[in-house]
């Protein structure tokens, strides 16, 4: 059989070869903590359960669900934006439903890219949006983000033969995998070179609850309030802890919104309305839910700092997120697949490698908060051992 040359830059996954480690170590008799995804271990809201249970009762949600069977929750996430930045939001242009976000990254590229147009993306930065790129038959401008810069691309910095086949810029924050947080006024810098080039601005916006100490990360549609050229993705998975419901949302620029609904009409419908009845509950409901998780990861983060700092390693507090960015010790800070691999398979601690996110992430690992603090603490006990044999 014949395949397509696309596959190829789909050959490489390091997440697949640490999910093998896993296995592995696991086989091995390894009593695994998992610390290398970013899939909540907290648990829905009782009245979002309650919504969906009700709806398995109805009969008429059973069926396909088209775009306009989603009024209901496209008002809810039109009601959330302008609740919280003051944005007003045409539910019926401007919103489009997603089955998470990560769809709406991947696909976006689909529909405006063209064979050999060039995408400005983050590195280190979320795989999907590598892979919407590859898939597009689009070619990648990978802006390094550095922590003396704050792990902020410098735009100054792109040669202006790219900027020419440019089509559209990537951005994140707060950031997974490295826990940054970007200003309104950086915002606004990265909408006046878009206009500058004629690009899409695409941002990926999952963290926008999961800030520290009176962080309030901005939206990039508080920059582009008229919406000429900016598209936002927001997440259930995160603030709400629903990542194995998969639902999220794209809000922003019409003609973005258009288009990509154009792209998800000949991939998919909808998932269960049942699904989307639970995500307005939660976006339309009382936020303390969403305060407690942000609470939870606080003192998570705290805990998982001080254990490091207790062993030797000194790491930066972040001030989003719920990761933990964390530079590699001697010898490992040119090899963090094989840091990664070798810690699992010696002390059951999986991590994520920073190489997997690009090669500026290399000399850094990734650890997602999502056990108690008591596992935590346990998990780096174990490193102790294996950073110090």
């Amino acid at each position: 059989m014949h395949f397509a040359h696309r596959l190829q830059s789909l050959q490489v996954n390091v997440f697949a070869d640490m999910d093998q480690a896993k296995s592995l170590a696991v086989a091995a008799g390894q009593s695994l903590i998992d610390l290398s995804l970013g899939s909540s271990d907290l648990p829905v809201e009782d009245a979002v359960l309650e919504v969906i249970a009700q709806s398995l009762q109805d009969s008429s949600t059973h069926g396909y669900l088209l775009f306009h069977g989603t009024r209901r929750f496209r008002e809810a996430a039109a009601q959330w934006y302008e609740q919280r930045f003051g944005l007003a939001v045409d539910l019926e242009t401007e919103v489009l439903p997603l089955i998470g976000s990560q769809e709406g990254t991947a696909h976006l590229p689909l529909a405006i890219l063209n064979p050999g147009d060039i995408a400005l993306l983050q590195d280190p930065g979320y795989p999907s949006h590598v892979g919407g790129v590859a898939l597009a038959g689009g070619e990648m401008y990978r802006m390094p983000l550095l922590a003396e810069h704050e792990f902020l691309p410098i735009f100054e910095n792109i040669p202006a033969e790219v900027c020419a086949r440019a089509r559209m810029m990537v951005l994140s924050y707060p950031h997974n995998p490295t826990t940054a947080i970007a200003t309104l006024p950086f915002f606004k810098s990265a909408l006046e070179f878009c206009d500058q080039h004629d690009l899409a601005l695409v941002h990926d916006f999952p963290y926008v609850d999961i800030a520290f100490c009176g962080h309030t990360p901005p939206s990039v549609l508080q920059a582009d309030r008229e919406r000429k050229r900016s598209i936002e993705f927001f997440t259930m998975s995160k603030s709400y802890s629903m990542g194995g419901f998969r639902v999220g949302y794209a809000i922003g620029n019409a003609q973005l919104i258009k288009a990509l609904r154009q792209i998800k009409a000949v991939v998919d419908f909808n998932q269960y309305l049942g699904i989307l009845n639970g995500a307005s509950k939660a976006l339309t409901s009382s936020q303390e839910s969403v305060a407690r998780l942000v609470g939870i990861f606080k003192e998570r983060r705290d805990v998982f700092i001080e254990a490091l700092k207790d062993i030797g390693w000194s790491v930066t507090t972040p001030a989003a997120t719920m990761y933990v960015w964390a530079p590699l010790p001697e010898p490992w800070q040119q090899n963090s697949v094989e840091f990664c691999k070798q810690l699992v398979a010696q002390t059951g601690v999986a991590a994520s490698p920073g190489a997997g996110f690009g090669q500026s992430g290399e000399g850094y690992v990734r650890f997602a908060l999502v056990h108690d603090p008591d596992t935590l603490k346990i998990a780096v006990d174990r490193m102790a051992t294996f950073l110090h044999t």
